[in-house]
């Protein structure tokens, strides 16, 4: 099972990354993901590629509430400083990736995660809807959201507005 793990770990990686954000979270939530996979056995009837990627979620779900907790208990400001902006100019490819990324932290929850599996990991409907827990019918219409979302956003940004 270690090595079939080691080979999910990228698509893992990318799938943390499009629920964070940022590269940071992404693989602390990368490492607390297999640690836990490590910790406990595969369920019979389930596949690595949907187990791991449904720890994955539900690790993120449980740090994201933790997160929202730790905020409303901390109201000092000093404790919800943002880092300083970059000084360096940025590339244009990064520039896109980052537009996209704000694009894609503007979506629900759930359309965010359902865009995360089948249009960056590239994964089919069906395995999406085992991963999410949802009917494949649900897949495709939050898939459909998100992107109509994403275009208008991007749209938007760019004084696009047809």
């Amino acid at each position: 099972m270690q090595e079939e793990l080691t080979d999910l770990v990228p698509s893992l990686r990318k799938f943390a990354y499009s629920l964070t954000g940022n590269m940071h979270d992404a693989d602390d939530l990368l490492q607390t993901t297999l640690e836990k996979l490590l910790c406990k056995p595969l369920p019979k009837e389930a596949t690595l590629m949907a187990w791991a990627f449904r720890v994955c979620r539900n690790v993120w779900i449980d740090e994201y509430r933790a997160q929202k907790v730790r905020q409303q208990a901390a109201q000092s400001p000093e404790l919800q400083e943002q880092g300083n902006v970059e000084e360096d100019a940025v590339l244009s490819g990064e520039i896109t990736l980052k537009q996209v990324s704000n694009a894609m932290g503007s979506l629900p929850d759930e359309q965010k995660e359902t865009l995360s599996l089948v249009a960056v990991q590239g994964m089919s409907y069906q395995d999406a809807s085992k991963i999410l827990s949802v009917p494949t019918g649900t897949i495709m219409s939050r898939l459909a959201r998100a992107r109509a979302k994403l275009s208008t956003v991007l749209r938007a940004e760019h004084g696009v507005f047809s």
